[in-house]
């Protein structure tokens, strides 16, 4: 497993974990692989996006609005979630269907399930990188570089990311921004 995913599991806690499992209905057991899967889809979008200056510069400041202190406050995450769902729709765009079918082969979990839980994740990944750039002082770059290095040591652990790396950049460019303008433009 890799740094952040580490991480956000760590400040999850057994706990967190266990408040997780109940609120998306899958036993405790289940949880712990979906985590270790899901976390890096979202990962792995953010570091996409960050490849580019602008996406990098843009996740910075969203990671100013995201603090640690959501993991205290667990609880505002479950249910409807409408942050969670606008993270992932900057994070994964068009794909985020194809991310969650992904989970849901992977896991064994249903689709309905990964879609109730990957907006819960998205603000605890986001409150994860904030404490990240508090606390290593980094700016724009270095979120995106910490970003990439965490994909590539992903990617050397679980190649491809069980398929996550070929449903976020459709031409293999190493960006998803074209295949998103893509998506929109029709192209």
């Amino acid at each position: 497993m890799s740094g952040l995913v580490d991480g956000v599991l760590e400040q999850l806690g057994t706990a967190g974990v266990a408040q997780l499992a109940k609120s998306v209905g899958v036993d405790e057991q289940a949880m712990g692989p979906v985590l270790t899967a899901a976390i890096p889809a979202i990962l792995a979008g953010m570091a996409k996006n960050s490849q580019e200056p602008s996406g990098a510069e843009a996740l910075s400041d969203a990671l100013d609005d995201h603090g640690p202190s959501i993991f205290g406050n667990l609880g505002s995450l479950l249910g409807n979630n409408p942050d969670g769902a606008k993270i992932l729709g900057h994070v994964l765009g068009s794909r985020r269907p194809s991310v969650e079918q992904n989970l849901s082969e992977q896991s064994g979990l249903s689709l309905e399930t990964i879609m109730k839980l990957l907006p819960i994740l998205a603000p605890l990944v986001m409150g994860y990188l904030s404490k990240q750039k508090q606390d290593h002082g980094l700016d724009a770059g270095g979120v995106g570089s910490m970003l990439g290095e965490e994909r590539q040591e992903a990617e050397v652990k679980q190649p491809g990311l069980g398929g996550l790396t070929a449903i976020l950049d459709s031409d293999g460019d190493g960006s998803i921004v074209d295949d998103v303008l893509g998506k929109l433009t029709g192209g």
